[in-house]
């Protein structure tokens, strides 16, 4: 065991005025299983990379260079993950042997057998590796060298329910590492500490995240009620100052003859009067002294508390009920063919298509959205055609759209966002004032709004999107992985926006706390 020692730490990047960090000071035992919590934006992954660059070792070459006050100190050596892969068409194992020189095969294979991964795989490509096993040979080079602190950045990202769970059995075995992830359940599972980004403090808490989050709520509902109570005695100490004020001006004038007679008989001795507006004039500050104490205790409330506003959807009803329709329809990639899916979408309807990574979800909404006139990423192809047209991805089958159908779309992908958010904005057709609204309850800064959009978080990026279809009045919302880097406290916006608008929704979504809360039919692409 070892502890690294952040004192005083400040931080914020250069061309900016807001601070990331100001004056943090925390201990972090080398032994914690640590999960790092906080709002998109707030200072998660920048965490992550100053202690990076106190570490001996850094995987994937040179470490980025921060500048910050204050200090970071450990005798631990640090590693990231993901690293960061040169060339990805190399073997496996080459990019191992090239990030860690001097790692143990066996050690390796131990970790991928853990893991549930057949230790062939490092003998192919690393880019044909599916992003579930891409992620798993990462966790298992970087936990293979031992005695090493682990920084884990949203490992579960793209991850399959079925690969996030052997994830999740593997790091419940491990300890020494910080774990970002936004997945309640996985967090659940993995930490038995909770590192906290406030809006203006870092806490520490022992326990998983329901713990801390159940801590945290007690806390928000007994600062609400102290707030409360000291708004009215600082309302009954205001009108008693005055009060006193008005008292003490009054024997004061007394004192000093101004109204020394009153009809026209000696209201006291001058020394009677004096004691008398001492007295008050003390009573006046004695007041006062309390109020600004009561003030200041009120002022150290509810700093720490995430407004979390209730969201809007625009969401219509179509005149038909049953609004998508598919009957055996077959997707093929070249030789490859997908499982023949039929289902209806009705109105009213919240869909989950589940299955592993790569048995279609995606590329059947591609579909749907094809013969809706929204992509032109497939094509359609007759009995005698399987396979053999120009196009890699094609697919039959029967797909019927009602009339008039308006569909709201949230790409996997939203690394394609640059330039100016509210040009985007109308470019999309959105009301800008809703849309800028709605970016704000998500916890977008103004600031932010005056920004290439290229510069934002993948957090960042995902929530304008997401706004962007909150937006759109539409019948159908058609939701790919929408919930990809976005922060816990919004994922609970969104719970509780969808069961409060209920609108007619087809989603992707590796998130099995949310899909089990949101969806009312599950659709196997196996």
């Amino acid at each position: 065991m070892s502890l690294i020692n952040i004192n005083h730490l400040t931080f914020y990047y250069e061309g900016s005025s807001k601070l990331i960090f100001d004056n943090v000071s925390l201990q972090i035992d080398t032994d914690w299983k640590l999960g790092l919590v906080a709002r998109n934006g707030r200072g998660k992954t920048t965490l992550l990379k100053l202690l990076q660059t106190q570490g001996k070792n850094f995987a994937g070459g040179e470490k980025e260079k921060y500048e910050y006050r204050g200090s970071i100190v450990s005798s631990e050596e640090f590693d990231y993950f993901p690293f960061s892969v040169r060339d990805p068409k190399r073997n496996t194992v080459d990019i191992a042997e090239e990030m860690y020189p001097g790692y143990e095969f066996w050690k390796l294979c131990r970790e991928l057998n853990l893991l549930q991964v057949n230790p062939d795989v490092l003998y192919r490509p690393f880019f044909t590796l599916s992003s579930g096993e891409q992620t798993k040979v990462m966790l298992a080079v970087l936990f293979s060298m031992e005695e090493k602190f682990l920084l884990i950045d949203e490992p579960a990202n793209h991850l399959d329910m079925n690969a996030r769970n052997s994830v999740k059995e593997y790091l419940k075995g491990k300890k020494g590492f910080i774990l970002v992830s936004h997945d309640r359940d996985f967090l659940d599972e993995c930490v038995n500490h909770i590192l906290a980004i406030n809006k203006t403090n870092i806490e520490v808490y022992q326990g998983n995240f329901s713990s801390w989050w159940e801590q945290r709520k007690k806390q928000e509902t007994y600062e609400l009620s102290e707030n409360e109570r000291l708004k009215k005695d600082i309302n009954r100490l205001k009108e008693s100052a005055g009060k006193a004020r008005q008292w003490a001006d009054h024997a004061e004038a007394t004192k000093i003859g101004k109204k020394s007679i009153k009809n026209g008989e000696s209201v006291g001795g001058r020394e009677y009067i004096g004691e008398k507006s001492r007295r008050m004039q003390m009573r006046r500050k004695n007041l006062e002294r309390r109020r600004e104490k009561e003030i200041e205790q009120k002022s150290q409330l509810l700093k720490n508390m995430e407004i979390a506003e209730d969201l809007k959807l625009f969401c219509l009803r179509h005149h038909k009920d049953r609004i998508v329709s598919l009957r055996d329809v077959q997707i093929y990639f070249g030789d490859k063919k997908l499982k023949s899916l039929s289902f209806d979408i009705l109105n009213g309807d919240r869909i989950a298509l589940q299955g592993q990574n790569g048995c279609g979800k995606s590329s059947f909404i591609k579909v749907i959205l094809q013969e809706a006139g929204k992509s032109v990423e497939y094509r359609k192809i007759g009995e005698t055609e399987k396979g053999k047209g120009n196009s890699p991805m094609v697919y039959s089958g029967r797909i019927q759209i009602a009339p008039g159908l308006i569909i709201s779309y949230v790409p996997q992908d939203s690394s394609f966002l640059m330039g100016d958010l509210i040009q985007y904005g109308e470019m999309k057709g959105l009301d800008i004032p809703i849309f800028l609204s709605l970016l704000r309850k998500l916890d977008f800064e103004r600031e932010q709004f005056e920004k290439n959009m290229r510069d934002y978080s993948a957090g960042q990026k995902k929530k304008v999107l997401l706004a962007a279809s909150l937006c759109e009045r539409a019948h159908l919302y058609v939701w790919d992985e929408p919930l990809n880097y976005i922060d816990v406290f919004s994922r609970m916006q969104l719970e509780e926006l969808l069961n409060t608008f209920r609108p007619t929704l087809l989603m992707v979504e590796h998130d099995k706390g949310f899909v089990e809360k949101i969806c009312d039919k599950m659709i196997d692409c196996e």
